[in-house]
């Protein structure tokens, strides 16, 4: 089966201590006879299975072992700066209870904390172990930090045992990277465009009209539309939160920035999803000096209206599909279903803005989704990385058939 479409990526094999190593060299050569530019990193573990040397012969490239090595370079980040994907085959239960506990104490799991790139783990072990609470426990906390787990097949172990625990065939596991490199993903060809964070409105040269939120919805919305292969557009206001990879990211500070930052793309776009915070308020008349108290008890602040970013996106020609949310404290669903209206959007999320624990800058969340039929859909208490995805889920299935 050709593989096109790994050409000319860089791709990371880790490769840990289990008897299905000798499995990666299988893997390694699909993907060096595919074209992709390969480089293999091991445990000491897995140099115990397999010999460095063979992946090196395999991949053309040097294998990396030894955090301690002598290099013109630091190891694990220039593993992390060639990365375009990772995949772990196979992981062992160590590999994946370091991973998820961020324990850094050897090359591979130092560079594991350095990626931000898809990351794919395939777990091969006993069944016994893969069916343990920690390790289960493991997976789900790798799963809703977004990394992508490759279940393995049923089938007769090494140790004897016939279950799950079998490291997949080569095929399904380039298949798991070329989807997590948007290849052939549900939003291939799609143009997302997203707004993240709040905006700060100013009053005078150091001080502002803002909000709490943090950005992390918007910022979970665009990484999740490029794992599902859309080219996507973020236009974020002021927040402290790294770039999400694979993303063309626009910084701005006012609601007059972002609304011209969006209305750039006009034309452009398939999909638009609003998760920013956008003041609807701005100080009329903002002081070019700081404002003194100068011995006054009160002061009067004249406010004018922001412009209405999200409106505005609804009554572009052509049209994309338009996402907005909802940010409440009083009647979510009412306030939300009005919102959809009054702005012609296609779907709008709704969130409790009001609870501390799903509210701005929290890394959880508890929306409802509501579409321009009314039909409404409440969904459970979830990190943002898993409503990111549900909105998503509902927001692909409206782009038009000849949108991708």
């Amino acid at each position: 089966m050709a593989r096109e479409a790994l050409r000319g990526r860089r791709i990371v094999v880790a490769v840990t201590g289990g008897i299905a190593a000798y499995k990666a060299c299988d893997l390694v050569s699909a993907l060096a006879r595919a074209g992709a530019e390969v480089r293999v990193v091991m445990t000491r573990n897995a140099q115990r299975f397999v010999g460095p040397l063979s992946f090196a012969t395999l991949s053309g490239s040097e294998v990396s072992c030894d955090m301690w090595a002598e290099r013109d370079d630091i190891g694990h980040i220039s593993l992390a700066d060639f990365a375009q994907a990772v995949i772990i085959a196979p992981a062992t239960a160590n590999i994946i209870g370091k991973y998820a506990s961020g324990i850094a104490d050897d090359l591979l799991s130092t560079a594991l904390l350095t990626f931000d790139c898809p990351v794919i783990v395939a777990p091969a072990m006993n069944t016994r172990m893969l069916d343990s609470d920690a390790v289960q426990g493991n997976l789900r906390t790798l799963r809703e930090r977004g990394v992508r787990v490759v279940e393995p097949e049923e089938g007769r172990l090494a140790c004897g045992h016939v279950g799950p625990g079998r490291l997949p065939p080569t095929e399904v596991l380039l298949d798991a990277l070329e989807e997590s490199l948007g290849v052939g993903g549900p939003l291939s060809g799609v143009r997302v465009l997203v707004t993240a964070g709040p905006t700060r409105e100013p009053l005078d040269p150091v001080r502002f009209i803002s909000n709490p939120s943090s950005g992390k919805m918007g910022y979970a919305l665009a990484e999740e539309a490029v794992r599902r292969g859309a080219s996507a557009v973020l236009i974020s206001g002021p927040v402290a939160l790294p770039e999400p990879a694979g993303v063309a990211v626009t910084r701005v500070s006012t609601a007059a920035q972002m609304h011209d930052a969006v209305e750039a793309h006009a034309g452009e776009v398939d999909l638009f999803i609003g998760a920013a915070a956008v003041a609807d308020w701005r100080p009329a008349q903002p002081s070019d000096e700081k404002l003194k108290k100068s011995g006054r008890e009160e002061m009067t602040l004249h406010l004018t209206r922001t412009p209405d970013i999200i409106a505005g996106v609804a009554g572009w020609n052509p049209r994309p599909v338009v996402v907005g949310f909802a940010a409440e404290t009083g009647d979510l669903l009412a306030n939300a279903a009005q919102k959809l209206q009054e702005k012609g959007l296609d779907l709008i999320v709704a969130n409790d803005v009001g609870r501390a624990d799903i509210g701005f800058g929290a890394d959880a969340n508890e929306v409802a989704l509501i579409d321009a039929s009314g039909h409404q859909q409440r969904l459970p208490r979830m990190t943002k990385a898993e409503v990111a995805r549900a909105v998503l889920d509902a927001a692909q299935v409206l782009l038009p058939r000849d949108v991708g």
